[in-house]
């Protein structure tokens, strides 16, 4: 197989699996904390309700999947680290990484994968929270990588 194939092939498995158009990326920006984050506006095309504090949730047309984008107080001035200890996180994480200025975490609940990636900056908390079938992981990487690199807050 040559390499613009197994390209080729790649894209296909990841636009078949995840959803059957290709990908259509937006910002969805919550102004009153500068929280800004780029998503599939293709895949997560449900609005599904409003988180605690400001945001919004989104999910995929057929439920499988879905995106919390959201801004919350942070109150007593915690670090990530702290915050993150605070939320109680089960002891079976498979991904985490704490830095002074953000955490991300990711593991397995029953047939799906989670991921929370939180940002810190000026007593605001910003964050999103994607959930998505464990039997698709690896056809969502690229998505949860672009999405969790794209999240800011002033």
């Amino acid at each position: 197989m040559t390499i613009k194939l197994a390209i080729a092939a790649a894209s296909l498995t990841i636009t078949t699996a995840v959803s059957a158009q290709p990908l259509t990326w937006t910002t969805y920006a919550i102004p009153e904390t500068g929280t800004s984050v780029d998503f599939p506006a293709s895949i997560f095309s449900e609005a599904a309700g409003k988180p605690d504090g400001r945001g919004q949730r989104f999910r995929t047309a057929d439920g499988r999947a879905d995106l919390t984008i959201q801004a919350v107080p942070n109150a007593s001035n915690d670090s990530p680290a702290a915050f993150l200890a605070k939320k109680g996180p089960p002891s079976r994480i498979q991904y985490k990484r704490v830095t002074s200025r953000f955490f991300a975490v990711s593991s397995y609940k029953r047939d799906k994968v989670w991921y929370d990636r939180c940002n810190f900056s000026r007593g605001i908390i910003h964050c999103v929270l994607i959930n998505y079938p464990a039997s698709e992981e690896h056809e969502w990487d690229d998505i949860v990588t672009r999405i969790s690199l794209s999240l800011r807050g002033r």
